[in-house]
């Protein structure tokens, strides 16, 4: 792609379509991340490879798919970090081997239920 093109594509409204399916892909993998832990402790899920790894996944697709997200939808919520939850995507990727499961398990019980909160008044936000 030209680089003339990058500044155009990124200043070109958004596709409230777009933007709906990406937070619903959000939601959808933030659930399914809360439900590979339900019931299980942090001790445990760092025992467990099988959930860590799956967890870790929705993780890089929770990242990839906020990259997408409007910049008007993210400045109305400042309180989220966008920009680390996007780089965060490249390190659950490339540097796989630094992903401390307790840090996965950090942003599952405390970032994930606050990111949830946004994405489902966002989709509110787009039905009215």
């Amino acid at each position: 792609m030209s680089n003339l093109l990058l500044p155009l594509m990124q200043s070109m409204p958004s596709d409230p379509e777009a933007t709906r399916r990406w937070l619903a892909d959000i939601r959808h993998h933030i659930v399914m991340a809360q439900e590979f832990v339900s019931g299980i402790s942090a001790e445990t899920f760092k025992n467990d490879n099988l959930r860590r790894y799956a967890v870790t996944r929705c993780l890089e697709i929770i990242s990839e798919a906020s990259r997408r997200l409007p910049e008007e939808m993210k400045d109305r919520h400042p309180s989220i970090e966008w920009r680390d939850m996007a780089a965060a995507g490249n390190i659950y990727r490339h540097e796989y081997e630094d992903v401390a499961a307790l840090r996965v398990w950090r942003t599952l019980t405390v970032s994930l239920p606050l990111l949830l909160a946004v994405i489902e008044h966002e989709l509110q936000r787009l039905d009215q």
